[in-house]
């Protein structure tokens, strides 16, 4: 099982985020994977953001806790950018194998 954790809402700026400040999204290689973190975190299920025509972008948002929790948990920690750079990748093999 394979979940990353970005740094999207980590900030110099201790009130830049407000509640969200210090956390980040949550994503995993597959949407199960991806549920199955969740619930161990115990988030619910309708806090997950899905775009039906881009999979590569689901997540779900976290806390500072909660991004703490899932690491501590075996979460891939990962910056924005490199959140970015993955989920393009995504996008094009997925493109790819339609054609």
């Amino acid at each position: 099982m394979t979940v990353y954790v970005d740094d999207a809402f980590c900030s110099d700026d201790p009130d830049a985020w407000g509640r969200w400040t210090g956390g980040g999204h949550m994503q995993a290689d597959t949407p199960d994977e991806l549920h199955a973190f969740a619930a161990r975190l115990g988030l619910r299920r309708e806090w997950f953001q899905s775009r039906p025509d881009r999979p590569e972008r689901d997540h779900y948002d976290l806390t500072a806790a909660r991004r703490d929790r899932a690491i501590e948990l075996g979460a891939i920690r990962e910056s924005i950018e490199a959140g970015i750079a993955r989920r393009r990748a995504a996008r094009d093999q997925r493109s790819t194998a339609v054609r």
